[in-house]
């Protein structure tokens, strides 16, 4: 009897790993999903346009804020250098200082983010699935790391920053080094982010681009950098997970 118990326990115990290894196996099958940070999991970007611009200011360069908006999401040495094209006459600004300038404003205002709406119930969705997921931002250490705090971040997540990186988006070193931390080709994952930057890295190397419309940009400029889908925010995403091939509930 204690023979056949033994038996019955050591079937009924292949039997577990053979299925654990089955779904282990169905979700390499799956895409990985890489995500942006600021706009897309956490609502922080309309705080990075303000400390921007009073950064700007303080140099003697005054832009409107809607500019730069749109340009959110890339690193900040290239779209200061960008607004800086569009001046008839150039100032002579340190760009160094104007993002440490920045930064020392956005780190004040961290403790007062908020996720954004079905952000830690997306992760948490994905991860109960076993989907790969992965953080890809433009953001340094420093702040990713506070943000994190404000989210529910599965465990082992990995999360790669700009301080990773040699070049910030629109390139797209930030989401090839996600993927290869997941183990998974660039080319079969989604990326997940709210601006046009996020959705033309992605294309250079044929990830799909899904858009989220939480950082401000439009449907239609999502669409033309390439989303494949566009939801409102994370909660839609999650709503609609079975369009990109991804498991429901």
């Amino acid at each position: 009897m204690v023979q056949r118990k033994r038996k019955l326990k050591g079937a009924q115990s292949g039997r577990a790993t053979a299925q654990q290894n089955a779904s282990d196996n169905a979700s390499l099958d799956l895409p990985a999903v890489l995500f942006d940070l600021d706009g897309t999991l956490i609502d922080s970007v309309y705080h990075h346009v303000i400390t921007w611009s009073v950064a700007l200011e303080s140099a003697g360069v005054v832009f409107a804020k809607w500019k730069i908006h749109r340009r959110v999401g890339m690193s900040g040495k290239s779209f200061v250098r960008e607004l800086l094209r569009e001046m008839p006459t150039k100032p002579r600004v340190n760009i160094e200082h104007l993002e440490q300038q920045h930064d020392t404003r956005f780190f004040r205002v961290i403790p007062r983010l908020q996720p954004l709406p079905g952000a830690n119930e997306l992760l948490a969705h994905l991860s109960r699935h076993k989907i790969r997921i992965a953080i890809a931002t433009t953001g340094n250490r420093k702040h990713t790391e506070a943000i994190l705090k404000r989210l529910k971040i599965p465990a082992g997540m990995p999360i790669l920053t700009g301080d990773d990186v040699e070049k910030a988006k629109p390139s797209p070193d930030i989401f090839v080094a996600a993927a290869e931390s997941l183990n998974a080709n660039i080319s079969d994952c989604i990326v997940v982010g709210d601006s046009v930057w996020d959705l033309l890295a992605a294309g250079r190397k044929s990830a799909l681009g899904v858009g989220v419309l939480s950082g401000g940009y439009g449907e239609e400029d999502l669409e033309r950098a390439g989303a494949f889908r566009v939801y409102s925010d994370p909660s839609d995403l999650l709503m609609h997970i079975e369009q990109l091939g991804l498991p429901g509930e």
